[in-house]
């Protein structure tokens, strides 16, 4: 098929940065593509071809607007699943499938799953209502410390919660949820993971993840992770057999844990784009949105060897500040040797939301490191 300049549609699901930015490369490569977002002035708007403002949990929504496309993805989990179910049997090709949509959406059936394909994960329990967790906790049969992760529609650190006491569970929403063992572990990794539908496989390097405590988000991405070859060798196969068991097509992020006894399990996937893959614009042969592109489109996928060593620092709106956003200091960091900004297009701003990232690259990587924290440091996301 002829993907560029050409009547073929790409349909894509969600309008906020991590579609922005898959646009980049669509422009690239004169792709036509259509947007479905609830929101008017989502970051998207600027650079697809045609946008579409609609649910995208509406069954007839998704429905009506997968129809007139060639291929449909989408930049968030949070999406009709019945209705991309129905799309494919249609004859619409829907990558990633609606059936791993469905195990990835529920983090109960993820974790399920991993199980199931005896993929090292955290031990874990499931519990149809939170109450229910008051009941473990009574009968013996779940301990202080754990994991609260709510099943559905979590993002950004919102439905996760460390549980040290039962007070801790004041407040959570009473649906489904899991506990999972609380992990005492050394490195938060990740590995990105891109499969076309002939079967083509390659992953990114390992990159090691630094959480902001506070808001449990991303806050430096670092590539190639500080880790040992072995530790790194151990990572891509845990990934690659993970990708092997979804038999995915597109990009699948696979997010690890690294104990202190050298084990790697996983700790949940992403379907799409990811934070932890943003280096990879600046630092990389082919950046993780190309290659999405590349495994959707069932063309040969680039090169996923990074050209130098690349850091990515989130920007997030700082506490304190609602409103029409100001990035302050951001001349200061453009100063800086190997530093490039991306801002998303949000106009407003709240506590820990994201609205950009910014890469250092560096052959470096302790003077990569060094810089993201000048970064870090004077930057700031505030309001008017």
């Amino acid at each position: 098929m002829n993907y560029f300049s050409s009547n073929f549609k790409l349909g894509i699901l969600g309008g906020g940065q991590l579609g922005k930015m898959l646009l980049y490369n669509t422009r690239k490569f004169d792709i036509h593509t259509s947007v479905l977002e609830p929101s008017a002035d989502a970051p998207c708007k600027i650079a697809c071809n045609e946008f579409h403002i609609g649910d995208l949990m509406d069954y007839e929504t998704v429905v009506n607007f997968g129809k007139d496309v060639d291929v449909l993805t989408f930049e968030i989990e949070n999406v009709n699943v019945d209705a991309l179910e129905t799309l494919e049997k249609r004859g619409i090709k829907v990558f990633p499938s609606s059936r791993n949509l469905r195990v990835i959406q529920n983090k109960a059936t993820q974790k399920l799953f991993y199980r199931d394909h005896e993929i090292p994960t955290s031990a874990f329990s499931r519990f149809a209502y939170l109450s229910e967790i008051e009941d473990a906790i009574e009968n013996g049969g779940l301990e202080f410390p754990f994991v609260w992760k709510a099943a559905q529609f979590g993002y950004d650190g919102n439905g996760v919660k460390v549980v040290k006491h039962l007070s801790d569970l004041e407040g959570l929403p009473n649906g489904e949820c899991i506990a999972e063992e609380l992990v005492n572990f050394k490195n938060e990794l990740a590995v990105i993971v891109a499969r076309n539908e002939v079967g083509e496989v390659k992953t990114y390097p390992v990159v090691e993840m630094e959480f902001h405590a506070e808001a449990n988000q991303v806050e430096y991405v670092i590539c190639p992770a500080r880790i040992d070859d072995e530790i790194a060798e151990k990572a891509q196969n845990v990934a690659l057999k993970v990708s092997k068991a979804f038999n995915h097509v597109g990009l699948l992020a696979v997010e690890m844990f690294q104990t202190h006894d050298g084990d790697v399990l996983v700790n949940e996937v992403a379907p799409r784009p990811h934070n932890s893959g943003h280096q990879t614009i600046e630092a990389s042969y082919t950046s993780q949105f190309e290659q999405h592109l590349r495994a959707i489109l069932n063309l040969p996928l680039g090169r996923t060897d990074s050209k130098v060593g690349g850091i990515m620092v989130n920007l997030v709106g700082a506490e304190g500040h609602h409103g029409n956003v100001v990035y302050q200091n951001i001349e200061t960091i453009m100063n800086m040797d190997g530093v490039t900004p991306h801002i998303y297009g949000k106009k407003d701003t709240r506590p820990f939301r994201k609205m950009g990232h910014v890469t250092i690259v560096n052959e470096d990587l302790n003077k990569a490191r060094r810089i993201a924290a000048e970064v870090k440091k004077a930057i700031k996301v505030i309001s008017e």
